[in-house]
């Protein structure tokens, strides 16, 4: 070996033992889901993320035009494997190469993409499965690490299970915490895997949730500025129900033996629509309270001074097209709406002051679809429940921002939801003769009308945007300018 590789090697050494002691540091990252009606494009949600200095995102997949999009940025990525996987890649290592072929290494070179984190399975213990994950977990996760290892990346890339928090429980208080029967050999078998390959336990945790399945569970224990209901469990008192989620946790992982296991939050946050208790202002103060608290190193009663090692907020944007059996608020988890534009002030502690919107959003033309006032519109119930069918309406419902602006509003919301969703196409507003198109902003309020993403336009094609931009304002002036006329408002 050369002389100066000799003098190299304590460098390489600290390099390593930094990269070590960074793991047991929170930071805060964000989920990036994409079930989304309007998507934009992922090198403007990227330059968001950075933009927001925000250092680590979660994926359900590996979409990748996304993970493309990621590469050069710096940002650690960890990866999802659907459930509906688990199976083939437990039953096949050839199955196992390919996916790692496929989605992991070939994005990991030089400048590409972080990837420290494959996520095996997607609460994959939820009870409501019965089941039917469980027994492909641990295989799945033993055939990926081989594959890993002939990729020579299993030292960098880490497995994880997101966990919910139904996988464990207590019969009233935190320290009682306990791993559910049917999970006690599989989880031991998992964690023992976990803590021989330098992985941290993955864990979903939503207060939100409690809050919204029981009504006799005290609102301000949800949040974090104190709770006149607090939990009282020994000499430990518990304010929040995170800490008592978590050191519930925290007991059941001491009562297998692994006392010490690191535990990442996989999921966490706080919707702005959709029921009562979901709001703007609710979510603000339960997303700055959670990081405020994470970030001060308090740790929890059985962890004092040892936070998380990973928070991800849930979520980055809005997903019109998540399933709403949970509830109409499963649409609206963003810390942005889906476009990218900061729903309330929220300091994410990464030295960056409050949320900066996404730029270079390319937008439909400023136009929408409303109800035709000069048409009978008794007969709009079927076209309504057409346009909801396909088109997000959850904001129109009980705890919605546009549930107060009356029928003829109702009908206009969800015209234009559905013309949206169709790109403008001129048809799509026609609702046997019902709907009309405006240039003329409906918005009422707190209820945006939205417009929608146009995801065929290139990112950062910027200056044809703008030109088509100015082009579609000068259209619709003169149009608006020829409607009032026709309509007699001159």
């Amino acid at each position: 070996m050369p002389r100066t590789h000799h003098l190299l090697l304590p460098f390489v050494l600290f390099f390593l033992l930094l990269r070590s002691c960074l793991f047991v540091e929170s930071a805060i990252g964000v989920n990036w889901g994409t079930m989304a009606s309007h998507k934009v494009s992922p090198p403007v949600v990227v330059d968001l993320l950075r933009q927001n200095k925000i250092p680590k995102v979660k994926m359900f997949d590996t979409d990748p035009e996304i993970l493309r999009a990621l590469m050069g940025s710096g940002i650690e990525v960890m990866v999802g494997i659907p459930n509906e996987l688990l199976g083939s890649l437990a039953s096949s290592v050839s199955a196992s190469d390919a996916f790692v072929v496929q989605n992991i290494s070939r994005f990991m070179v030089k400048g590409g993409a972080d990837i420290r984190y494959i996520a095996v399975g997607n609460e994959p213990f939820l009870t409501s499965y019965q089941g039917q994950f469980q027994q492909y977990v641990l295989p799945a996760m033993s055939n990926i690490q081989q594959s890993l290892t002939k990729a020579n990346l299993a030292g960098y890339v880490k497995l994880v299970v997101p966990c919910n928090a139904d996988a464990y429980q207590s019969p009233s208080l935190p320290s009682q915490g306990a791993f559910r029967a049917d999970l006690t050999q599989l989880m031991t078998q998992l964690l023992t895997f976990l803590n021989s390959n330098g992985s941290p336990f993955l864990v979903n945790i939503y207060p939100f949730l409690s809050l919204y399945q029981s009504s006799d569970f005290p609102q301000d224990y949800a949040f974090f500025e104190g709770s006149t209901h607090p939990v009282v469990d020994g000499s430990n008192v518990y304010y929040n129900a995170f800490d008592g989620n978590y050191d519930t946790l925290v007991a059941a992982l001491n009562k297998l033996g692994f006392g010490q296991m690191p535990i990442a939050i996989g999921e966490v946050g706080w919707p702005t629509e959709g029921a009562p208790s979901a709001n703007l202002s609710a979510a603000r103060a339960f997303n700055q309270g959670l990081i405020s608290h994470v970030l001060s190193n308090k740790g929890t009663p059985l962890r004092p001074g040892v936070p998380p090692v990973d928070i991800y907020l849930f979520s980055l944007l809005d997903e019109g097209q998540k399933s709403v059996l949970p509830g109409n608020f499963e649409r609206h988890w963003g810390i942005f709406s889906f476009d990218g534009q900061a729903k309330y002030p929220l300091n994410l502690g990464l030295g960056n002051g409050v949320l900066k919107n996404a730029k270079d959003v390319n937008y439909l033309p400023a136009r929408w679809c409303v109800a035709n006032p000069y048409k009978d519109l008794d007969t709009a119930g079927n076209h309504i429940k057409l346009a909801c069918d396909m088109a997000d309406c959850t904001t129109l419902y009980y705890g919605g921002s546009c549930n107060a602006i009356g029928d003829k509003g109702n009908i206009s919301y969800a015209f234009n939801s559905y013309y949206q969703l169709q790109k403008q196409d001129a048809k799509s507003c026609d609702f046997d003769g019902l709907g009309m198109i405006t240039y003329l902003d409906p918005s009422v309020g707190d209820c945006h009308f939205l417009v929608g993403v146009d995801d065929n336009v290139n990112a950062g094609s910027t200056s044809r945007a703008h030109r088509m931009n100015i082009g579609f304002w000068v259209f619709g002036l003169l149009s608006m300018f020829v409607y009032i006329c026709i309509c007699g408002f001159l």
